[in-house]
C-alpha cells in the first residue's frame, strides 16, 4: 500500500509541476532534439538523488532508477518528450517561444507528473518495495522507429526486468479529472504510405494524348474506400485515409506525376496484413487499367497495436477510484497511436488517459489543435495515480 499522505504531499508540490510544466510549455522541441527538454529532466532527478543515464537510444532518452528500500518488483513508468511542428493560438503567458513549435499533445504536462510522482516516490524510497524505473523518451510523435524502441534496444526493460510498465496521456476530449481507461487494444497501428503515380503530361485540352496522373488519384482515393466497406468486415475497426496529395503546376497542364500520402489505421494484426495487401493491389490494378507507373511504400517499423493487459487494467482502474476529485471511465478504443505500445510488448501494463476538458476555463480543444489548452489542476492527479500505481505494483 502506498503512504497514506501522499494526497496531501503532491498538493504541496502541485506549484512545483505546473512551474515544470509551464517552463517546457514555453520551450518546446521537436521530435529526436529534445535536448533541452533531457537535461531538464535530469538535473532534476539527480536532485532527488535518484540515478540518472542519458543519452538513452542514441538521441535524448533519460533514464532514472530508484531504489526502494525492501525487496520488491520493478516498475517502468513513461513519459514522452517532444513536440509538435504547430504554430501556437492561446494567448498564455508561457506561449511557446519557439516559432512553429507547440506542446499541442500535452507531453510537457507528461514530463511534469512523472518528475512529480518521482519526487513523490523519493520521498518515500524507504517504504517502497522494489524498484521505479522513470523513462523519460523522446520521439513519439516519429510514428515509425520512433523513441520507444531505441530506448528497450539500449536494455532499459533489463538489468533489472521490468514487471510492470505505465504510461499516461493528458486527453482533451475527457472532463478534467476523469481517468480513462479500456482493458485489451486501446490505441491503432498506424501504417503510413506513400503512392507515386506516374503518368505522362501534356497539354489540358488534349488529355487523349496524356497518361493523367490526378485523374489516376481521384480514381484511386475513391477505390481504396472500398476496403473497409466491401473487402474487410465492417464490424472491424479500421480506416485508410489519404491525407495529401501534391501534383501539377497549373490550370492547363497535366502533370507527369502525382503523390499520395496517407495512413491505415488497425487494431489487429490480421487486418493490418490485410489491409497493406489491398491498398497495394488496388494501387497496382487502377494504374494499370489506366497505363501509369507506380511505387508504393509503406513507412518501415510503424507502431504495433497499443494493448493493456486486461488483468492489469482492472487492478489499475480500483486503484484510481480511491483518489478523491476524480472519476474512472471506461473509454472507446482510438485509431490515434502510441509508440507506448513497444513498452507493453516487453511487460504487462496499462495506458491510461487523464481528461483536461474545463469549459469554464476554456479548454475544449482537441491534443493536436493549435488551441489545445490544458486544465493544470488535474496534473496533481496524474502525478499521484503514478506514484501509487509503483507502490502497488513493485509489491504485488
Amino acid at each position: 500500500m502506498s503512504p497514506a499522505n501522499l494526497e496531501v504531499e503532491v498538493r504541496q508540490i502541485e506549484p512545483s509541476i505546473i512551474s515544470t510544466r509551464r517552463d517546457l510549455h514555453e520551450n518546446p522541441e521537436l521530435t529526436y532534439m529534445e535536448k533541452r527538454t533531457s537535461k531538464l529532466v535530469a538535473d532534476k532527478l539527480k536532485a532527488l538523488n535518484i540515478d540518472v543515464k542519458t543519452g538513452i537510444g542514441g538521441t535524448y532518452g533519460v533514464l532514472g532508477i530508484l531504489k526502494g528500500g525492501k525487496a520488491g518488483k520493478v516498475v517502468g513508468l513513461r513519459a514522452d518528450m517532444d513536440a509538435l511542428p504547430v504554430t501556437e493560438e492561446v494567448d498564455l503567458p508561457f506561449k511557446s517561444k519557439n516559432e512553429g513549435v507547440m506542446h499541442a499533445c500535452g507531453h510537457d504536462t507528461h514530463v511534469a507528473m512523472l518528475l512529480g510522482a518521482a519526487e513523490l516516490l523519493s520521498k518515500h524510497r524507504e517504504d517502497l518495495a522494489g524498484t521505479v524505473k522513470f523513462f523519460f523518451q523522446p520521439a513519439e510523435e516519429d510514428g515509425g522507429r520512433g523513441g520507444a524502441k531505441p530506448m528497450i534496444e539500449a536494455g532499459v526493460m533489463e538489468n533489472p526486468k521490468v514487471d510492470y510498465v505505465f504510461g499516461l496521456h493528458i486527453g482533451g476530449e475527457y472532463p478534467s479529472g476523469t481517468f480513462g481507461l479500456r482493458g485489451g487494444p486501446i490505441m491503432a497501428a498506424p501504417d503510413a504510405f506513400k503512392i507515386k503515380i506516374i503518368g505522362r503530361g501534356g497539354h489540358g485540352s488534349r488529355p487523349h494524348e496524356t497518361i493523367d496522373p490526378i485523374f489516376i488519384s481521384a480514381e484511386l482515393i475513391v477505390a481504396l474506400q472500398g476496403i473497409s466497406s466491401r473487402l474487410i468486415n465492417p464490424v472491424e475497426p479500421f480506416v485508410v485515409s489519404v491525407c495529401s496529395i501534391h501534383s501539377g503546376t497549373r490550370d492547363n497542364i497535366i502533370p507527369d506525376d502525382a503523390e499520395l500520402l496517407g495512413t491505415i489505421r488497425t487494431l489487429n494484426e490480421k487486418t493490418r496484413r490485410r489491409a497493406k495487401k489491398e491498398v497495394a493491389h488496388i494501387t497496382k490494378s487502377i494504374c494499370e487499367a489506366y497505363g501509369a507507373k507506380y511505387e508504393i511504400d509503406f513507412k518501415e517499423d510503424a507502431y504495433p497495436v497499443t494493448y493493456n493487459n486486461e488483468e492489469v487494467t482492472k487492478k489499475v482502474t480500483e486503484l484510481l477510484k480511491t483518489i478523491r476529485g476524480t472519476s474512472t471511465k471506461e473509454i472507446d478504443v482510438k485509431l490515434g497511436a502510441e509508440d507506448f505500445s513497444r513498452f507493453l510488448q516487453k511487460a504487462p501494463g496499462t495506458f491510461y488517459y487523464v481528461g483536461t476538458k474545463n469549459e469554464k476555463k476554456d479548454c475544449v480543444y482537441p491534443n493536436h489543435s493549435s488551441k489545445f489548452k490544458v486544465d493544470e489542476d488535474v496534473l496533481k492527479y496524474g502525478a499521484l495515480s503514478l506514484a501509487k500505481l509503483a507502490f502497488e505494483f513493485t509489491q504485488s
